[in-house]
């Protein structure tokens, strides 16, 4: 197989990101091009085309590559529900949930020849593999049954890259340690090394440079500068990125309700480039100030982050704000918090069947959690019943169970052919299932017209990230590119597989 595995020393130190611009290089370069991460555990997921679900990292990977992203790219997918327990995604669908135990003892082999087989997938239909590694490739006590680094970069016969964090400190200590942890054929296989998220005058760091190639034998292949307002989606809860602009005057203030199974917060992401916006986190009372809106992402474990936000006394702050005509919008399983009670008699939202919870109240709806999920691609318009201009929507759906309710209501999506959501207080209080609803410009533009509207300050026109995201593509590739020694990559890649070729 022609590839490479970009490995990292730690959690967070930036592999998906160069991941993600390599793809677009070698996609530049006219080279059909895959990504792949054998195993992610992220609750940030991505719809494939026939409704498969994978992580969220490897679906923009795939975008950067300019190809249709697949299963075969991500075959496994650990949604964390708990701190102890996991949902177990394997080629697109929800199989089981599973302690860390559990699955270590119960799912090792399977997960290897699922893995086999998506590689062996991805090697008939691409010319090159960019893989991708987990966390910390040498977690002594995980090292015999892992499934995501050395191991995978074994099976895939591929060299590997490793990257490190200089923004964190340590970097010396972090990746003298990691090489001194492997053992000497899995050293054998890593041909370079990368320092990101440098800051400051690049040159004061030769020596450093000069020193690590001495003391590990490996060649630097580059030190990238730290790269902020990329418009590339994180992967994980480690990539949220923080709250933005929330001490400048005259801005629409949003809140973001942060609960400890969040999902899917790229729901969030297009309003960080949206110049008069601010975004907040907020996990307690005391953070949640005077907002203009707020906003209940999706989570991984509905109910016990509604427990969360009513041990926090948020939930009762947001009825009294509904009261007084704030704007809300819950998305998922913000939408279900927001209904009146929430049933969990199979177990697959809490793992502890017959579990049953009332919920914010605003929205006279009922949410009855099933065994099988529901994935799938959606497109459609804002309802006409709404009094809200009826602009295009599209976007995904990754929810567990049906909102139902016992009342007339008005729902805010006409979706799929299908009446869907719902809306209320002259649409200032909205729930949908609808994942990225907000990265349509025309709705977002819509809604925070109507914000500013109240706030009294000027409307704007429609911000259209959507037409620029293909660029921030090309943006990141070209940073890489000037920063890395891309020519000696590809002599890697290609010397490697020209040397282990089977003849």
């Amino acid at each position: 197989m022609k590839g490479i595995m970009i490995q990292g020393t730690g959690s967070d130190v930036g592999k998906s990101l160069i991941a993600t611009a390599v793809c677009r290089a070698f996609s530049n370069e006219g080279v059909r091009t895959a990504p792949f991460k054998s195993q992610n555990m992220s609750n940030n997921s991505y719809v494939t085309i026939d409704g498969k679900e994978i992580g969220r990292a490897q679906g923009i990977q795939a975008e950067a590559a300019r190809t249709e992203a697949t299963v075969w790219m991500n075959p496994i997918l650990l949604k964390p529900r708990s701190d102890s327990q996991s949902e177990v995604v394997l080629l697109g669908r929800a199989e089981q949930t599973l302690s860390g135990r559990g699955y270590r003892n119960s799912f090792y082999e399977r997960g290897l020849e699922t893995i086999r087989e998506a590689l062996h997938q991805l090697e008939n239909n691409y010319e090159v593999i960019v893989m991708e590694g987990a966390g910390s490739p040498v977690e002594i006590n995980l090292k015999d049954r892992e499934l995501v680094n050395m191991k995978v970069a074994e099976m895939a016969d591929v060299p590997v890259v490793l990257v490190a964090d200089i923004d964190r400190g340590g970097v010396f200590a972090s990746i003298v340690g990691t090489l001194e942890l492997f053992e000497p054929k899995e050293r054998a296989r890593v041909k370079g090394l990368i320092i990101n998220k440098f800051r400051g005058d690049i040159s004061l760091f030769e020596d450093g440079i000069e020193w690590l190639e001495q003391k590990t034998g490996i060649p630097v292949l580059g030190v990238l500068p730290y790269m902020d307002n990329h418009m590339i989606d994180g992967e994980d809860s480690l990539s949220i990125p923080q709250s933005h602009r929330s001490n400048e005057a005259g801005l629409i203030d949003i809140a973001v309700f942060k609960a400890p199974y969040i999902s899917n917060y790229s729901d969030i992401e297009p309003f960080y480039y949206e110049e008069d916006v601010s975004i907040r986190w907020v996990s307690t009372l005391a953070e949640i100030g005077s907002p203009d809106a707020v906003i209940l992402p999706g989570t991984k474990s509905t109910i016990r982050d509604l427990m969360y936000f009513k041990d926090a006394g948020l939930t009762d702050w947001l009825k009294s704000y509904a009261e007084t005509g704030g704007y809300i919008a819950g998305i998922c399983g913000g939408y279900q918090m927001l209904g009146e009670h929430l049933i969990d008699h199979e177990g697959s939202d809490t793992g502890v069947p017959f579990t049953e919870e009332k919920g914010i109240g605003l929205i006279p709806g009922t949410t009855t959690f099933a065994k099988e999920k529901k994935t799938v691609r959606a497109e459609g318009v804002i309802h006409q019943g709404t009094g809200l201009n009826q602009v295009p929507v599209s976007g995904y759906e990754i929810h567990l169970g049906e909102t139902v309710f016992g009342e007339k209501s008005l729902p805010f999506l006409q979706l799929n052919g299908h009446k869907e959501g719902y809306c209320g207080n002259d649409g200032r209080l909205i729930g949908t299932y609808l994942h990225h609803l907000f990265h349509n410009d025309e709705w977002r533009n819509l809604w925070l017209n109507r914000l500013r509207e109240a706030k009294g300050v000027p409307m704007r026109e429609t911000l259209h990230n959507s037409r620029i995201k293909d660029e921030k593509y090309d943006e990141l590739a070209a940073h890489m590119l000037k920063h890395l020694d891309w020519e000696k990559l590809k002599l890697i890649i290609e010397q490697w597989s020209t040397h282990n070729e089977v003849v």
